[in-house]
């Protein structure tokens, strides 16, 4: 029982010291090597860094973002383009598919024209009419 209590004084004291370690405050220096001079010095903690970083990313997306909206950049991301690409698009659709329509009509009629000219013998159709019984009169 005073294991348990021992560890969970201790996790208390890990979470305050935690938190503290955020706010201690630490000196950034950059130095001239050759004369050891400074060039500058950053006094930064740990929140501060965390908050640059955040910032700085927030602005780098959105930076990108308002560069691919508002410049030409935009037309060459897949799917987008001017109303007028989008139209020509479809009517060289419908083109296509027409063309492959008459292609296909034009195939059947010369591999009909092949049957015909190599077997040498038309199949003749049946075209006599049919006899059907005499219905009886209705009762109507």
């Amino acid at each position: 029982m005073y294991l348990y209590q021992a560890t969970f004084i201790m996790a208390i004291l890990d979470d305050n010291n935690t938190f503290k370690r955020t706010s201690n405050t630490y000196r950034l220096v950059i130095m001239n090597d050759d004369t050891y001079d400074e060039v500058i010095a950053f006094r930064l903690s740990r929140t501060s860094v965390y908050i640059g970083f955040s910032v700085s990313f927030i602005l780098l997306v959105g930076l990108t973002i308002a560069l691919i909206a508002f410049t030409p950049l935009k037309y060459y991301i897949p799917g987008y383009g001017t109303k007028e690409s989008q139209t020509a698009l479809q009517l060289l659709k419908i083109r296509t598919d027409s063309l492959e329509q008459t292609l296909h009509y034009k195939e059947q009629y010369l591999e009909g024209l092949k049957k015909v000219l190599t077997e040498g013998n038309v199949q003749t159709l049946d075209t006599l009419p049919l006899k059907l019984p005499e219905s009886l009169p209705s009762k109507d």
